[in-house]
């Protein structure tokens, strides 16, 4: 079986697969959809190496 590959091009939300027209109708959707997710998720922007990895000068 072959999936057509429509809507292709327009933004979709990575949580619960959904399209929409534009950037920011995706951005209202996860703000009021997924809000839970975003707020728990928050405090791991943390970015630190990993044990091992090489820094480059």
């Amino acid at each position: 079986m072959v999936l057509p590959l429509v809507d292709e091009h327009k933004p979709k939300c990575y949580l619960c697969h959904e399209g929409f027209e534009n950037i920011e109708e995706l951005r209202k959707h996860q703000n009021s959809a997924h809000m839970d997710f975003f707020e728990e998720h928050e405090k791991q922007t943390n970015r630190e190496p990993a044990p091992g990895d090489v820094t480059v000068f």
